[in-house]
């Protein structure tokens, strides 16, 4: 959904739509596809085991990239940075969208900590996820809640799409190296805190190019190893991440 809301985004540009009015009605259709994806795919099949949820997503992940490649052709397009080209303030260490890049990730961070604390539908979301049955008993509407969280999770992979299309390209398999590296992150920071998912994502970025500068062609060539490797190393040493916290269930 990430990638297809990508080329939606990009592609009224090239019609002469300013990014600022494409962005957001990309970000609005990423939601309402979450949402319409969980509702007609994901619900009918809530009580199903994991193994069909994750043949779904990569059945999912197929037909969205296929279907923006049939759409857009699979040519690499390039596309031009809202933040602008060049280094940052002077600096030789950091380009102006990396700096966008980072900007936007700490004021999302920031917005959806801000919303799941303190408002009325971020705390109803956190008890649906956290306790269904007790959030039912209270009044919460745990399937809308659910399919809201769909929603957010594809809006922000727009978001996340738009930002890594300038420094990779546009094309229709642009987002599967990304994914790959986000989960490192989330799995090295922790899947349970937000937060730590973000330390670990820049972790992640670090070591994979410090491996490409220190290793030459060779640890250019080992930067999805290394994020794999990251994977095995901290599932088997701390499961839950840096930050994570262990999940204890009473049985």
């Amino acid at each position: 959904m990430a990638m297809f809301s990508t080329y939606i985004a990009w592609q009224p540009m090239v019609w002469g739509m300013p990014w600022y009015v494409a962005f957001p009605i990309a970000i609005a259709i990423s939601f309402v596809g979450g949402f319409a994806v969980e509702r007609v795919v994901f619900k009918p099949i809530q009580n199903a085991p994991v193994l069909s949820h994750i043949v779904i997503f990569i059945a999912l992940f197929s037909i969205f990239n296929s279907l923006a490649g049939f759409i857009w052709d699979f040519t690499i397009k390039n596309v031009a940075s809202p933040c602008g080209e060049g280094p940052f303030m002077g600096s030789t260490l950091l380009g102006k969208h990396q700096a966008g890049m980072i900007i936007v990730t700490i004021l999302m961070l920031v917005a959806l900590w801000a919303f799941f604390a303190f408002t009325r539908v971020g705390l109803a979301m956190r008890a649906a996820a956290a306790n269904p049955e007790s959030a039912r008993l209270v009044g919460i509407r745990v399937a809308t809640m659910t399919a809201l969280g769909w929603g957010m999770a594809a809006g922000i992979g727009a978001v996340a799409g738009i930002l890594i299309a300038p420094v990779v390209f546009l094309e229709p398999n642009m987002m599967l190296s990304i994914l790959l590296y986000g989960f490192a992150g989330a799995v090295l920071g922790g899947l349970t805190n937000p937060l730590g998912a973000v330390i670990g994502g820049f972790i992640v970025g670090i070591v994979e190019n410090l491996a490409g500068t220190y290793l030459g062609e060779v640890g250019a060539e080992l930067k999805l190893s290394i994020a794999l490797v990251l994977i095995i190393i901290v599932l088997v040493v701390k499961p839950e991440g840096i930050l994570g916290r262990k999940i204890v269930q009473r049985v």
